[in-house]
């Protein structure tokens, strides 16, 4: 049976939990087919479910194709036996992270959908309406879990090229004390492997690199059918040069190099005058203004709690600006009602908006995200 149409809030009456009580959450790559293999393999026997949030408005004008991805967790779900339901959530992804996504460029920050995404939808509307029959949902992440005193904590992965769990430092510890991770464990290698072995259809489908709610639709497409066009100047920060012109300054983000259409470079948008749409940018790879080693956190959360119990004075910590394979140490203390985050080396691209997840001292341990100010 399939459960679909972003209107009917109805559970799927054909879920039976005497014999089941893992939700898995396939979207037909080959991390999350390896999960279903996983599970099968711990002697749980899964839900399957397809969450569709492709992007879509009143008019339809965009919604990402799903019906190859619905094919393949159809066919894992066959292959290991088990129950298949796909949900809809277009209505509550638009309302949710595709408004925050539009609202924050149109204000000249960076947001961050897939963290949302993660928050709001997979982990949030998914847990309300269905997750909650489950004792545990599953995911292909690359993330583990770790417990402390009874608590559980989001922890980071053995590959530590893949993991994920930046993009799960908005997560509170009642999700994170929910999820499974079956494949935290292993290298990206290893989980192709299994899908070879297993001769799992996905085995060698590429991995997604487009942003969660757009699927193969083009980022700068999705920005001007909401945005629009305006035409604004593209300045030389240190000399006030005028070098060229661009679109809208919600086409560029803070540390973008390509796609800037200037000569002699390389150039990188240092920052945006969003009342005047100006685009500012610096040449060169060492260009003081590029770099910074103090990074400001408003509306700090901590995923399970504070690890230091009465937070004062500095603690010593690893963090990531963004989704990159590298932790970098740094130093965090309390300003008022922001955490600051002291770089031990300078960081290129800080961006207003975007989120600065902060892990203990190891790069084991997840404490905790804020957004960039």
């Amino acid at each position: 049976m399939h459960f679909s149409g972003s209107r009917d809030k109805r559970v799927p009456l054909s879920i039976q939990l005497s014999s089941m009580n893992v939700a898995a959450l396939v979207s037909g790559g080959v991390d999350s087919s390896v999960v279903v293999h996983q599970l099968k393999e711990m002697g749980h026997d899964p839900v399957i479910f397809y969450i569709q949030i492709g992007m879509e408005d009143e008019e339809g004008y965009i919604d990402c194709p799903s019906e190859e991805d619905i094919e393949m967790v159809s066919f894992i779900a066959k292959r290991y036996g088990c129950q298949f339901e796909v949900v809809s959530l277009h209505e509550e992804y638009w309302d949710t992270v595709v408004q925050y996504t539009i609202d924050s460029v149109k204000r000249g920050l960076t947001p961050n959908p897939d963290m949302m995404c993660n928050k709001l939808i997979k982990f949030g509307v998914f847990e309300e309406r269905w997750g909650h029959q489950f004792d545990k949902i599953a995911t292909g992440h690359y993330a583990t879990t770790a417990e402390r005193d009874g608590r559980a904590w989001l922890s980071t992965a053995k590959d530590k090229v893949k993991d994920q769990t930046y993009f799960l430092g908005q997560l509170n510890r009642v999700q994170v004390a929910k999820l499974m991770f079956p494949i935290g464990h292993l290298l990206k290698s290893e989980v192709r492997a299994i899908a070879a072995r297993e001769k799992l259809p996905s085995a060698q489908r590429k991995d997604s690199q487009g942003i969660c709610f757009l699927g193969k639709v083009n980022y700068n497409d999705f920005i001007e059918r909401y945005l629009g066009k305006k035409e604004g100047l593209i300045v030389e920060l240190e000399t006030g040069n005028i070098l060229g012109k661009h679109q809208g300054f919600w086409f560029h983000t803070i540390g973008q190099r390509k796609g800037l259409g200037l000569s002699g470079g390389p150039w990188f948008v240092i920052k945006k005058d969003v009342n005047r749409n100006i685009v500012y940018v610096s040449k060169g790879y060492d260009t003081k203004q590029q770099y910074g080693e103090i990074v400001d956190l408003q509306g700090f959360h901590f995923i399970t709690m504070d690890p230091w119990g009465e937070f004062d004075g500095e603690k010593e910590v690893t963090f990531k600006i963004r989704h990159t394979p590298e932790f970098t140490k740094g130093r965090l203390s309390r300003v008022g009602d922001l955490y600051r985050l002291h770089s031990s080396e300078p960081q290129q691209g800080i961006a207003s908006g975007q989120f600065g997840v902060v892990y203990d001292n190891d790069a084991r341990l997840c404490i905790g995200s804020g957004v960039i100010v």
